[in-house]
């Protein structure tokens, strides 16, 4: 098979990933090639064609932002200081389940401004209408209104198939005060923290503010984590 031939357009990358990586869009794609993370080689016609070395890298970017927290400022250092593909193929990501319930948003992500209706959001988190209703009415998530419709982005896309897979449990949108309460804290937390580097005038200083923000919210989650492991080991101790 020839080297052309084993190029691949930008949807039929985005195609390829979506099984592992069901968050995946082309805007993405585009995004990371922003970032100078990925390199594909252009058409005279100016389209983006990929290699399987390309893809792989960008398999590799895509996992160390789901399962290992990374922003993308360190991603590439990580990719810089030569990081194997290999190492990140063979952890947690390498075999995802085809039924995996969660996915991880980030502070410094860049949306790609997509809203999902009710229906949708049903269809794809398994959450029945009073459930997100629920919700709704304690806070915990707040679509935006369009026409006359409820559309909810990502996040709340995923805070509700979170959710969802949390009543299995016996788990209810009143029982999640005490999340969003928590979440309320940390958030001021953080804030207060960065505060003065996020209202800085310096474009710089403010970018190296919000990629802060992305790693102090996933250390604040993982030490959240560990706290609440440490406790239910008491359960069955």
């Amino acid at each position: 098979m020839s080297t052309e031939a084993r190029q691949l357009t930008i949807g039929a990358v985005c195609k390829q990933l979506e099984r592992e990586f069901p968050e995946i869009s082309i805007s993405k794609i585009r995004y990371l090639e922003d970032q100078k993370l990925i390199t594909p080689r252009r058409t005279r016609g100016g389209y983006r064609l990929y290699g399987p070395g390309e893809v792989q890298r960008l398999r590799t970017i895509l996992r160390l932002q789901r399962d290992e927290f990374l922003p993308l400022r360190v991603i590439r250092q990580e990719l810089a200081s030569g990081r194997a593909d290999s190492e990140v193929s063979n952890g947690a990501g390498a075999n995802p389940s085809d039924n995996r319930p969660l996915r991880r948003a980030t502070v410094d992500g860049k949306s790609d401004g997509a809203r999902y209706r009710l229906a949708d959001v049903v269809e794809e988190t398994g959450a029945p209408e009073s459930l997100i209703k629920e919700l709704e009415d304690f806070g915990v998530i707040k679509g935006e209104r369009r026409d006359g419709e409820v559309l909810y982005d990502d996040t709340e896309r995923e805070i509700i198939r979170a959710v969802a897979e949390l009543a299995r449990y016996g788990v209810g949108g009143r029982n999640l005060r005490v999340f969003r309460t928590s979440a309320d804290r940390e958030a001021a937390l953080i804030e207060q923290i960065l505060a003065p580097s996020l209202r800085s005038r310096n474009p710089e200083r403010r970018r190296e503010a919000v990629e802060t923000l992305d790693n102090l919210a996933a250390v604040a989650s993982h030490l959240k984590h560990l706290l609440l492991v440490r406790d239910l080991r008491k359960i069955v101790s």
